[in-house]
C-alpha cells in the first residue's frame, strides 16, 4: 500500500503544531487511523516513531531559532513544549552535543540533528532510495591508493576530483579482482559531525583498493581505511540525491540512535551495483564508523 498521502497529511499536521500540546494519538487521528497501525508503518518506512519525529522537529526549529534570532533559550524552550530549561538543554545537548547556550555563541548550523520538514520529495527519497535501518558490519582493514583533496561541499570540487581520479585509475597496478572504489571523507578534530556543514572546509580521498603499496603512481598517496564496526547504509539512484540520504543519516538516524559515532573515517563504497552517476538503479554503500 502507498501510504505518501496520508505521511503528506500528518506532516502537516505536526508542522501546524509543533508548538502545541501535540500528542502521537492526535496525528494518527488526523488521519484517521489507529495510532498501533500509523505508528508502526510511520517507523517502518521513514525510519524514526512519530514522536521522535515530533521532538526532533521542535528540537531543530529550537536551533534554527537559537542561531538566527536573539530571543531568550528560556522562552524557546517554553515555544517548543519543553517544561523548563533543564529539560530543553538536557534534550539539546544530546542531539547537538552542546548546549543551547554554546549552540547560539558558535552561529554554526550544522548537519548533526538538522531536522528538516518531511516534503513529499523528501518521503520518497526514504522510501525508494535509501535503506532507512542499516546493516551493522565488522571489517577489515582496507588498503587503497588515490588522491587527496581539501574541499567544501558548497564549491562542490567532488565530482571533478572524481573525473581526474578516474582519468588516471589504469595507473594503478595491484588492484583486486573485484575492484571496488572509494569516496572517503577523512575525520579531522577541527570537523567534528556536530560542527560539519556546507562550508566546512575537510580532506576528500577518491581510491581504488589494492593489495599493497609497492607501486604507488606518481601525485596519488596510500592509505589504509581502518577495520572496526560501520553501520552501512545502502543509497540508491542518482548519485547527486545522495545528499538527501546523509540528510537523513545525520538529522534522523544518528541522533535517534543508541549506538555511538566512533571518531574515524566515513566512507562510501563503489562496486559493481555501481552503474554511472545518472542510473536509477546505481547502489552506493556508505559506511558510517560506530563503537
Amino acid at each position: 500500500m502507498n501510504y505518501i498521502n496520508e505521511f503528506e497529511k500528518a506532516i502537516m499536521y505536526i508542522e501546524e503544531n509543533l508548538c502545541k500540546d501535540l500528542k502521537v494519538e492526535d496525528v494518527a487521528k488526523s488521519i484517521g487511523y489507529s495510532y498501533y497501525h500509523f505508528g508502526r508503518v510511520f517507523e517502518a518506512f521513514l525510519g524514526e516513531t512519530i514522536g521522535n519525529y515530533i521532538r526532533k522537529r521542535r528540537l531543530a526549529q529550537a536551533a534554527y531559532t537559537l542561531i538566527y534570532t536573539d530571543k531568550k533559550i528560556i522562552e524557546i524552550a517554553f515555544d517548543y513544549r519543553f517544561e523548563s530549561a533543564e529539560a530543553f538543554t538536557r534534550a539539546f545537548k544530546k542531539v547537538y552535543r552542546a548546549s543551547p547556550h554554546n549552540y547560539r555563541k558558535n552561529r554554526i548550523e550544522g548537519m548533526l540533528g538538522n531536522k528538516k520538514e518531511l516534503s513529499i520529495l523528501k518521503m520518497k527519497h526514504l522510501l525508494e532510495n535509501v535503506s532507512v535501518q542499516p546493516i551493522i558490519k565488522e571489517i577489515s582493514p582496507i588498503k587503497v591508493v588515490g588522491m587527496r583533496k581539501r574541499i567544501t561541499l558548497e564549491n562542490n570540487q567532488l565530482p571533478q576530483l572524481w573525473d581526474d581520479f578516474m582519468e588516471r585509475a589504469l595507473e594503478i597496478k595491484g588492484t583486486m579482482e573485484n575492484v571496488r572504489c572509494f569516496g572517503i571523507c577523512e575525520y579531522e578534530e577541527s570537523t567534528k559531525y556536530e560542527g560539519f556543514n556546507e562550508q566546512t572546509l575537510h580532506s576528500q580521498v577518491i581510491a581504488m583498493e589494492v593489495e599493497d603499496f609497492r607501486n604507488i603512481p606518481d601525485g596519488m598517496i596510500k592509505k589504509v581505511i581502518d577495520g572496526g564496526k560501520y553501520a552501512v547504509f545502502t543509497h540508491k539512484g542518482r548519485i547527486d540525491l545522495i545528499k538527501e540520504t546523509y540528510n537523513y543519516i545525520f538529522g534522523t538516524w544518528v541522533p535517534y540512535s543508541k549506538l555511538e559515532l566512533d571518531f574515524k573515517d566515513d566512507f562510501e563504497l563503489y562496486d559493481e551495483r555501481f552503474k554511472g552517476r545518472q542510473h536509477a538503479s546505481s547502489e552506493v554503500d556508505i559506511y558510517i564508523p560506530i563503537k
